[in-house]
């Protein structure tokens, strides 16, 4: 019994050493450690749809691992099936703004089932038009306070003229009376002088 076991011990150890001989880096401890396995994350519409993700998937650049209520919300009003169709007939350069707006269109459908985006545009053009109104109002008001100021200077301008016009013919009414004095002592003088001789 006991030369048995010691038989099988040797045979066991022998087969050991002769596979280490022939593969050295087959019971290396760091072969295994020099090439790790890489685990990648699946994307988020493959986990949510607990698929196995492919190396190819159309959804992955997309939808990542981190954003899952991006996928969630588009999955619930257009279901994975339409938005893969979609993305495969789509360029890819086309591809991140077809599912940027779908899933804006989700978003606006969930808030408003009956209109969705027809909701949102329709009240972005009532904006719109409320404040054309408003600039078309307020460009009147500002052509009416410039006539207002025009016809104001016009109204200055002409005061001012209507008083230059007056001081002007004011003027020789007060010159007239020393004009006369002045002529009447001239005259006096030259009398004076007239009749000089008469009283010598």
């Amino acid at each position: 019994m006991e030369y048995s076991e010691n038989t099988t011990t040797t045979t066991v150890a022998a087969t050991a050493a002769t596979a280490g001989e022939g593969s050295p880096t087959a019971l290396s401890p760091t072969s295994s450690s020099s090439s790790p396995s890489v685990v990648l994350s699946p994307c988020a519409a493959c986990k949510i749809l607990r698929r196995r993700c492919a190396e190819k998937c159309v959804l992955a650049p997309y939808f990542p691992p981190t954003e899952p209520l991006k996928f969630t919300i588009a999955h619930r009003v257009f279901g994975a099936s339409n938005i893969i169709k979609l993305l495969q007939e789509l360029p890819e350069a086309q591809r991140a703004d077809a599912v940027n707006s779908m899933v804006y269109e989700a978003n606006a459908r969930l808030r408003d089932p009956v209109y969705g985006c027809a909701g949102a545009i329709c009240q972005l053009q009532k904006q719109i038009g409320d404040l054309q109104a408003e600039l078309a109002k307020a460009q009147a008001e500002i052509m009416n306070i410039q006539c207002q100021n025009a016809n104001l200077f016009e109204l200055i301008c002409k005061q001012m003229a209507s008083q230059n016009h007056d001081q002007q013919n004011n003027l020789p009414q007060q010159t007239l009376p020393y004009q006369e004095t002045s002529a009447f002592f001239f005259d006096e003088s030259t009398l004076g002088v007239a009749w000089e001789p008469l009283w010598t």
